[in-house]
C-alpha cells in the first residue's frame, strides 16, 4: 500500500530549514535505503510544501517518520497530512520499468 505525506512549510522555509536540512535529509535517505520512502521532493514555484511517497502496510511507518523529522520538530513544517494513495496507473513490473532506487 502507498501513502502520501504532504508537508506545508513556513513562508520563510528556505532560510529556516538550513540548521535542520542535513538531519532531515539523513532521515529521508535512511527511509529510502530501507525501501519505505519511494519519492520525496518540494512543491516549487513558490516553494510552499513537499510530497513524500511511502510504501508500507499501514500509516504507522509514516507517522514515525513525521515524529522523527527535525523540520516538524522545529517549526519548518507548519502542517502535515498522511493520506493513502490508490495507484491506478503505473506498474513497477512492466517491461522497461524500474522501482525507485533500482539501478538503471
Amino acid at each position: 500500500m502507498y501513502w502520501v505525506l504532504e508537508y506545508d512549510y513556513v513562508d520563510d522555509y528556505l532560510e529556516r530549514r538550513q540548521p535542520f536540512r542535513q538531519a532531515h535529509l539523513a532521515l529521508a535517505q535512511a527511509a529510502q535505503r530501507r525501501g519505505a520512502l519511494l519519492f520525496a521532493g518540494t512543491l516549487d514555484e513558490p516553494v510552499a510544501g513537499a510530497l513524500l511517497v511511502f510504501e508500507a502496510d499501514d500509516s504507522s511507518l509514516v507517522e514515525d517518520f513525521v515524529r522523527a523529522d527535525p523540520y516538524v520538530d522545529n517549526g519548518v513544517v507548519v502542517e502535515w497530512r498522511i493520506r493513502p494513495w490508490n495507484v491506478v496507473v503505473g506498474d513497477w513490473d512492466a517491461p522497461g520499468a524500474s522501482p525507485p532506487g533500482a539501478a538503471p
